[in-house]
């Protein structure tokens, strides 16, 4: 049987790894004062339109993730025709509608396949699974290099969707705003009051930069650090500290929403890439997700990792 992994573009892995793998990627666009913009995961579109500060406050700026409609036409042109099943794996349900989208994009492909092969044009049956990360940014990128890795090793469909239901419940993914009124602020225009905690933060200090973690659905700030230099070096160190305790596969994935050269002006990040190849552990880095970059600001960095169940420290 052959298999593919679908991803939408909200998670986090550079464009060269999709395509070595072969993971099938769903774009997402974003509406910028009018204009719209594509997430195709090419890093140099990326850093380009970060260059431009489009998403600074004084641009209305929202995410325009593709309909079913549209998701079903990309499966019945790009997919359908040559697997057997594909599984596709989603930002968090509770952070965007792409989870419910695809949902309802299934039904319609299913029932295209099952026209497809009354008319006698195929004969083949395509099935798929749409699969809740739970996670957000690099922790999708974590979960889909694992799942890539179970394709590659010609596992079982079964056994493939088993494993990685396991897995992302041991995803840790971490992102450190440079602005948390920016933050704040996008939630707010998005009608969305989960995020209303980060209020706390503004209201102590602008200084104060919270480390907010994506788990299981769940996202809140779990650690505040005066400056954001600072905030990111912590996080570098607990990734450095977690690869040194074990991980639950070889992956480290960082983006940052802006110029990805810019991870070297952090201390933390040098010792961070010498650790994980002293662990054999591969340290995977890109450009922040537009979608990604909307939602958290520009400059904002994320890291996630699978680890056994533990506490931020």
């Amino acid at each position: 049987m052959s298999i593919v992994l679908i991803v939408d573009a909200a998670c986090d892995l550079p464009k060269d790894f999709l395509d070595k793998r072969g993971i099938h990627l769903l774009p997402i666009s974003i509406k910028v004062d009018d204009k719209i913009y594509t997430d195709d995961k090419d890093s140099n579109r990326l850093q380009a339109f970060y260059r431009q500060n489009l998403l600074t406050l004084s641009h209305e700026a929202e995410s325009a993730p593709y309909s079913s409609e549209e998701i079903h036409q990309i499966f019945m042109r790009e997919i359908v025709p040559h697997v057997d099943f594909g599984l596709v794996q989603t930002v968090s349900q509770k952070r965007s509608a792409i989870h419910a989208h695809c949902v309802e994009a299934q039904r319609l492909i299913q029932r295209s396949c099952r026209g497809l092969k009354a008319r006698g044009d195929s004969n083949r049956m395509f099935s798929m699974r749409v699969m809740n990360s739970g996670t957000l940014f690099t922790g999708q990128g974590v979960l889909a290099a694992f799942t890539s890795d179970l394709i590659a090793a010609n596992k079982s469909r079964h056994d493939i969707l088993r494993l990685a239901e396991a897995f992302k419940r041991k995803i840790y993914g971490f992102v450190i705003p440079p602005d948390v009124a920016y933050i704040r602020d996008r939630a707010r225009k998005r009608g969305e009051t989960s995020l209303s905690a980060l209020g706390a933060f503004v209201a102590k200090s602008f200084s104060i930069k919270p480390i907010i973690q994506a788990k299981n659905d769940e996202t809140m700030p779990i650690a505040k650090v005066r400056g954001f230099d600072q905030a990111v070096n912590r996080l570098f160190a607990y990734g450095i500290n977690r690869i040194k305790l074990g991980l639950l596969s070889p992956y480290v994935v960082v983006s940052i929403a802006g110029d990805e050269a810019d991870l070297k002006r952090f201390d933390g990040f040098l010792e961070l890439k010498a650790v994980a190849k002293l662990h054999q552990v591969e340290l995977i880095t890109c450009v922040m997700g537009l979608t990604s970059g909307l939602n958290v600001g520009p400059g904002a960095v994320s890291l996630a990792l699978a680890a056994e169940d533990h506490t931020f420290s």
